[in-house]
């Protein structure tokens, strides 16, 4: 669907619902150069389980307009302007890589409002070499290649996603070379530029109030599980309720392995629609 939100056309995508208010809400929240679609093994599920679903296309990413929004604080208040627009209140939600660190800040700006918090293929803090930055900015084509060749463990994930004879490496190329090509100048490098910067996250876990959920990628290269283990100390030293799943893959998780980050997901954030029904 298109909402309107602080003046802008923005595209979520809901699983082929209808928003239910007697239902609650799960968000699923996009990486770098990519779009909701990277979430649709997952998101259409939810939608036919209990939940609403709002799978954004992030500011200047595909169907949402720009401009894109430069840093992980102004695209965690983007998502909670996404919510009044839709009069969704507590929430599910979820995010991939730079997805991960907007869920991150969101549910620590707005502790009321996240019900529960996963984060997939996360690190924190998320840096950004200066070589990849550079690249992103000045060979996009060649970012995009290096990226896409990290972000996959195998060759063919089995069972294959989303069924046999998909080719992972192919669909991640041509989606980042789409956003590219519909989204404005430098899209890459302004993700890349905000996941670099973000400084907070630490912090961050310290005022989030919700259980989280880390899904990692034991065969990550872009965000590898050590990466996020001080993330898992903060929440620790909060006395955040946190919990750890390594699945084996890369750090295409929900490609690589679609149902098994379908179970880590819908098992952690199921307590909600019995909530709702009480």
């Amino acid at each position: 669907m298109i909402v309107d939100v602080l003046g802008k056309p923005a595209f979520a995508y809901t699983g082929g619902r209808r928003f239910d208010a007697a239902q609650p809400t799960a968000v699923f929240i996009h990486g770098a150069q990519h779009d909701h679609s990277v979430w649709a093994l997952q998101s259409r599920y939810f939608a036919h389980h209990g939940f609403n679903v709002l799978a954004p296309d992030l500011p200047g990413h595909c169907r949402s307009a720009g401009p894109a929004c430069v840093s992980i604080g102004a695209l965690a208040d983007w998502l909670a302007a996404l919510l009044d627009a839709v009069g969704a209140t507590t929430v599910f939600v979820a995010g991939h890589s730079m997805g991960s660190l907007v869920a991150l800040d969101f549910a620590a700006r707005y502790p009321a409002r996240a019900a529960r918090l996963a984060l997939v293929g996360t690190a924190v803090p998320m840096r950004v070499s200066d070589a990849l930055l550079d690249a992103a900015l000045n060979r996009e084509d060649e970012a995009i290649a290096l990226v896409n060749r990290w972000s996959h463990a195998t060759l063919a994930a089995k069972p294959s996603c989303p069924g046999p004879g998909a080719w992972l490496h192919g669909m991640n190329q041509r989606l980042m070379e789409r956003v590219a090509a519909t989204g404005e100048p430098h899209l890459f490098h302004t993700d890349f530029a905000a996941c670099n910067g973000y400084m907070e996250g630490l912090e961050r876990a310290a005022d989030v109030r919700c259980p989280v959920r880390l899904v990692l990628g034991a065969k990550d290269m872009m965000t590898p599980p050590r990466a996020a283990r001080a993330l898992a100390d903060a929440f620790t030293a909060a006395g955040v309720p946190a919990d750890t799943i390594t699945l084996d893959a890369g750090h295409a998780i929900m490609s690589e392995q679609p149902d098994a980050t379908l179970d880590a997901l819908y098992d952690f954030a199921r307590p909600l629609t019995a909530l709702s029904s009480a």
